[in-house]
């Protein structure tokens, strides 16, 4: 493994500007002893480190079975088209690699043909986009919806034409040979390495304890890149969701097969436009609501109570139509099994007085969704290690806090778990500069926006832009963007004007730009060189306290008696924060300044805790030092 890794090791003579760095050849050593141990490691590798390699190396070495699991599909699109190439070649393995997407990543063909039986329930729009995908269908040989050139992902046929766990027919579907998800579970379980993504592995295990449709093949080895994202993720998949959209097409469906197979029951008419127009009514009711809070409050409310028992007696009466049809259609045993399957899970989230979970719901004019959240995984997770045996490796950028890594491995219980911290080989000494300005408003006093731009558009002029100014709220983001369209000629890109790669894109081509996000732009984003030189925080990222599952992991803290701000808020916000400022130095070459406008970082006891969480960076509260030293050429 070390002659991997050298300076005249097996990468630098086969990769093009291959440079050997001592983190990343530690990292690949560790990786390797865990995996021939049948370990479980948890590695914070600081940025530039070159995680990717180092754990792939011993993943292709092992002669062993493996699972990666990365953060994103965009992250697993990546690893899959770009690393791992590179890696097989450098390496001459000859072993076959595998891309697993979830289930709505393909076309069901299922859905497709049902849809085209039916097509005159679609508008204009969708008919056209119904014949494209039944044009494509004809070529694809993976049915991947991504690569369907002329419909784009986010289009709403693709709802239509997907499947899930709940309405897939299973081995029962007369398409089951033909199955896409199937042929990308086939080519799974012949793979030696398989690239999936924390969602689907984590919808997986759900799936699989449920005892169907499991997708992800067994391992050796399970590793995981920008695992920060796994404990929260986990805490929503161990939990329990029913939204509109799964009763709008349970709904859809029972009419489909009324119109196209069981045309005799028109009781099935009957009963699905009852349960439409009971998710309609309770939609409208519930969008009047503030856009998330707790499920508790909401369903306590008689306005609800009573959509609600409007929406069990629809659930009920499609259950009595339905089972006057078992037998006659696959698709129509598959809804009855749904309708059961939901009135179970909403007597199951009406029962808000169970300990130990948060209970919440998010709503829009079009889309509600209720929710349990655990609030721990501890256990559970540690029961999945020790029933799937093997090496289980955690790696990302930002997983301690103070460096101590003991807030990631408790919350997934990580308790015999190897670990390991690699500082960054980036010099911040020398290549940035941190700065908490002087003079900066309170995080929430009045015209804090306008403040915010009269301190800091020098420093944005003087950097000719290239310049990240991340947010903490939409509101935020609004107003720096209006205050800033009004007094810089640069060009101002702003979150949710347009698609996220469209804005990257746009960035980086301007050269000159001033981008204003939020949460999305602080993690997965790379942009290197000097397109990006400047990376501005509007305030230390605190979830607010009366977010559902945070309010509820406090009151869980408190009971334990724990300090909830220390043990929960805190960690949360550090390990944002690092994610935020790793935005910045990507490249040995790279060289900027972090500014970061919250006085709590230097006012505050906790505020150490956040400081010695970041890179080594030089410290300033002058902004006039921080613009001498971005007009400095290194």
């Amino acid at each position: 493994m070390i002659d991997d890794f050298a300076d005249n090791g097996l990468l630098a003579k086969t990769i093009e500007g291959f440079v050997a760095r001592e983190p990343q050849r530690i990292m690949a050593s560790k990786i390797t002893e865990s995996i021939k141990k049948q370990q479980s490691l948890v590695v914070e590798a600081g940025t530039g480190t070159g995680k990717t390699f180092a754990y792939l190396v011993p993943a292709l070495r092992s002669d062993k079975k493996v699972i990666l699991s990365t953060g994103s599909k965009n992250l697993q699109e990546q690893l899959f088209s770009k690393d791992l190439p590179i890696i097989k070649k450098a390496l001459n393995y000859t072993g076959k690699v595998s891309l697993l997407k979830g289930r709505s990543n393909y076309l069901c063909l299922e859905r497709l043909y049902h849809q085209y039986a039916a097509a005159g329930d679609l508008n204009k729009e969708l008919r056209v986009d119904l014949a494209r995908v039944k044009n494509w269908s004809i070529k694809t040989k993976d049915g991947d919806i991504s690569k369907c050139a002329n419909v784009t992902e986010e289009n709403a046929i693709w709802t239509i034409l997907t499947s899930t766990n709940e309405s897939c027919l299973g081995s029962d579907c007369e398409h089951y040979n033909d199955c896409y998800v199937v042929k990308a579970r086939k080519r799974a379980l012949n793979a030696d390495i398989v690239v999936v993504n924390h969602h689907l592995f984590l919808a997986d295990i759900v799936v699989k304890d449920t005892g169907f449709g499991e997708l992800i093949p067994k391992a050796d080895v399970m590793i995981f890149d920008e695992a920060h994202q796994l404990p929260d993720l986990a805490c929503h998949y161990f939990g329990q969701q029913l939204n509109s959209r799964q009763l709008f097409d349970l709904s859809k469906q029972i009419m489909l097969c009324y119109r196209t197979e069981v045309k005799d029951m028109s009781q099935l008419q009957q009963c699905a436009d009852k349960l439409q127009k009971s998710v309609q009514d309770l939609r409208i009711i519930v969008s009047q609501q503030a856009p998330k809070g707790n499920l508790r409050y909401l369903l306590s409310q008689e306005s609800i109570k009573n959509e609600l028992s409007y929406l069990f007696d629809a659930l009920n009466f499609c259950h009595e139509i339905l089972l006057l049809g078992l037998g006659r259609s696959t698709t129509l045993d598959n809804c009855f099994e749904r309708v059961n399957q939901y009135i179970l899970l909403l007597k199951r989230l009406s029962e808000t007085k169970v300990m130990g979970f948060s209970y919440w719901y998010e709503s829009t004019p079009n889309y509600f969704i209720f929710a349990l959240t655990p609030l721990s995984v501890s256990d559970k997770f540690a029961e999945l290690l020790v029933e799937r045996k093997g090496s289980w490796i955690f790696t990302s950028a930002t997983l301690s806090v103070d460096n101590q890594l003991g807030y990631f491995t408790k919350r997934l219980g990580l308790i015999n778990a190897d670990s390991l911290i690699l500082e960054s080989p980036f010099d911040y000494q020398h290549q940035t500069i941190l700065c908490v300005p002087r003079y900066i408003p309170s995080p929430n006093e009045k015209g804090n926006a306008e403040k915010l731009v009269e301190i800091l558009l020098p420093v944005i002029e003087a950097n000719n832009g290239r310049c990240f100014f991340l947010c903490t709220s939409y509101a935020m983001v609004n107003a720096l963007a209006k205050q800033f369209r009004e007094l810089i000629q640069l060009p101002v890109l702003v979150q949710g004007e347009t698609s996220k790669i469209k804005l990257l894109e746009q960035f980086i081509q301007s050269g000159n730009a001033l981008l204003i996000a939020t949460s999305s732009f602080w993690e997965g984003i790379d942009v290197r060189g000097d397109t990006l030189s400047c990376v501005i925080i509007d305030k230390l990222p605190f979830i607010s306290p009366e977010d559902p599952l945070i309010k509820a992991r406090m009151e869980d803290c408190q009971m334990q008696g724990g300090d909830a701000f220390d043990e929960v808020q805190l960690p949360e916000a550090v390990i944002t924060l690092k994610q935020g400022v790793g935005r910045l130095i990507r490249h040995h070459d790279d060289r900027g300044a972090i500014i970061i406008c919250d006085n709590r970082l230097v006012m505050r006891p906790y505020g150490a805790t956040f400081i010695n969480s970041l890179p080594p960076s030089p410290r300033t509260r002058d902004v006039n030092k921080v613009i001498n030293f971005l007009l400095t050429k290194s």
